[in-house]
């Protein structure tokens, strides 16, 4: 294994002898340089060369730097690929992603151009990854880690209290499948919990553990909203300017779904003029977050960068399940689909 260092595009490791190799594939997005430890690639690299980026590809520079490639390993939706992107891809024939679903993946472009998007699984343990996020964010909000811990290291003591959970009202906007799982936890932190979506129904908020709320009640009532929505036509911006205002002042907000359910101008606004007390963020329009990004200059937001997915137990089962997927694509005739 060796290191190559581009000046002209991301620091790549090439696996494979290229001159026996007739196949390329890439492995996209590995910020944290995991993707070949915690995967066993040996049979890929004996069938094709291997090729890592670990820094992010903009879209202007993704053509030049995956000319060659027939097989592009996407993780999440780390990597958008959009018909603007796919249509200057020529050689690509495979694209492997991860998890169940890809949004910003034009399946539709994929498919004019005979390219097979193929998705490999992740593990049980996914689910619990994004809902311990939540809740050490959740934490880390009321109890001011963050600020105590930097005030730690530059010296200084306790800055002011923290506040705690117990008998405070936990909102989730959401009840699906992750928002259920937030509701024994909170329980057992001895918090109140409401739950509002736009098919949610009292009998089926119960019936996990919550108390039916409508949207303005619940955002007027929380200490605490989180939101566990996919993001689709009907969600998109769903936490609007009225429900952003409706909140406590000492209220906060943590966002571990998409962006986009929430209204962004809105929010940097309530921040910014303090109508609430924080927010809580791992996911943001566009990722990764611009270095210069408004929120980034604001005391009051807690940013993290999108880790609801991003523990071992689920990158191992994501890569392994792509070197699956990409064996099957090398071992069909020669890199050439049927």
């Amino acid at each position: 294994m060796g290191g190559i260092a581009s000046r002209d595009f991301p620091r790549r490791l090439h696996i494979g002898s290229m001159r026996t190799m007739t196949s390329r594939i890439a492995i996209l997005d590995d910020w944290q340089n995991v993707a070949l430890q915690l995967a066993d690639w040996s049979a890929v690299r004996e069938l094709a060369e291997l090729v890592v980026f670990n820094r992010h590809l903009s879209e202007a520079e993704a053509p030049d730097a995956l000319r060659g490639f027939d097989a592009l390993c996407l993780l999440r939706e780390r990597m958008a690929m959009p018909r603007t992107l796919i249509e200057r891809l020529p050689d690509v024939k495979l694209i492997c992603t991860t998890g169940a679903k890809h949004r910003t993946l034009d399946h539709e472009a994929a498919a004019e151009r005979g390219i097979r998007v193929v998705a490999a699984p992740g593990s049980a343990e996914g689910n619990s990854s994004t809902i311990e996020l939540a809740f050490g964010l959740i934490l880390s909000l009321m109890r001011g880690i963050p600020d105590e811990v930097q005030t730690m290291r530059e010296g200084g003591w306790q800055t002011r209290p923290g506040r705690v959970l117990r008998g405070r009202t936990l909102g989730l906007v959401g009840l699906g499948r992750l928002g259920q799982r937030m509701v024994p936890i909170a329980r057992a932190l001895g918090m109140d919990v409401l739950a509002w979506s736009s098919n949610l129904t009292p009998e089926a908020a119960a019936l996990a553990g919550a108390t039916y709320a409508s949207k303005e009640d619940l955002f007027a009532r929380s200490d605490v909203v989180s939101l566990h929505l996919v993001l689709g036509d009907r969600t998109r911006g769903i936490v609007d300017r009225d429900s952003l205002r409706r909140m406590k002042p000492d209220a906060v907000l943590v966002n571990t779904a998409r962006a986009g359910l929430i209204d962004q101008d809105a929010l940097y606004e309530q921040l910014a003029e303090g109508r609430i007390a924080g927010a809580a963020l791992d996911v943001f329009e566009h990722e990764p977050l611009d270095p210069h990004h408004r929120l980034r200059s604001l005391g009051n937001v807690m940013l993290t960068p999108h880790l609801g997915y991003a523990t071992e137990e689920q990158l191992r089962a994501f890569y392994a399940g792509t070197v699956e997927k990409v064996l099957e694509y090398l071992r069909g005739g020669s890199g050439v689909l049927s």
